[in-house]
């Protein structure tokens, strides 16, 4: 436990002598700090323990977080903090003629460090192009979490009714998602024509990189 770190709220009575010891602990910090959420819980409602209510804080050097009680639980204080960082990139191409999602090829996996926390996926898909040859040729592209489905950032991307062929350059998507998980996840994209005539391409020619970035992030 830190210097500040309390083990009890204590509550005084009339006529009760206060002690240097009792004095330092409301002196040395304004709200209670604990080691843990369980040394919170047993701080409170005891014998000269103040009892627990409603708009009480408290400060938990286990999570670094501080939490305040809403009469019936206790809630933290939204500090949407950026935990961690990961980051994924490709430049190789790849082309589909297929209805059927494929693997563009980027991806990155993240171990988020507590299932309450969210994760902020962005991503930038570059070099997406659709070749001559079929008036209904056409970009798809979907965010996936493992093998789920979570977000489709392009339907019909570039489509012009003609078998023309169109450098749409880049597309992209921010998606804050909540796994629920301490497991390693992993966040990639799929793409796939619209009709499966002629073909679509990301990181055409290989000359531009894709990139995903993953922001683990608290509520």
């Amino acid at each position: 436990m830190g210097a500040n770190a309390q083990t009890s709220v204590p509550t005084f009575t009339a006529g009760e002598i206060l002690t240097a010891a009792n004095m330092n602990i409301s002196a040395r910090t304004g709200i209670p700090v604990f080691a843990d959420a369980t040394a919170r819980d047993a701080a409170f409602g005891g014998t000269g323990e103040k009892t627990l209510a409603e708009g009480q804080f408290a400060y938990l050097e286990s999570t670094n977080a501080t939490q305040y009680y809403d009469g019936s639980t206790w809630q933290s204080v939204a500090s949407n903090k950026v935990v961690q960082i990961v980051t994924g990139n490709t430049s190789t191409e790849d082309s589909s003629s297929a209805t059927t999602y494929a693997d563009t090829g980027l991806s990155a996996t993240i171990t988020p460090t507590s299932a309450s926390n969210n994760i902020l996926v962005v991503v930038t898909q570059v070099g997406c192009v659709k070749t001559s040859g079929n008036a209904n040729n056409a970009l798809n592209l979907k965010l996936l979490r493992g093998s789920t489905e979570i977000q489709r950032f392009a339907n019909s991307g570039g489509y012009t009714g003609t078998a023309s062929s169109l450098y749409m350059g880049s597309f992209g998507t921010q998606y804050l998602d909540s796994p629920a998980t301490t497991s390693a996840t992993t966040y990639k994209t799929t793409f796939a024509n619209d009709s499966a005539t002629a073909a679509v391409k990301v990181q055409e020619a290989s000359v531009s990189q894709s990139t995903i970035v993953l922001y683990e992030v608290t509520p």
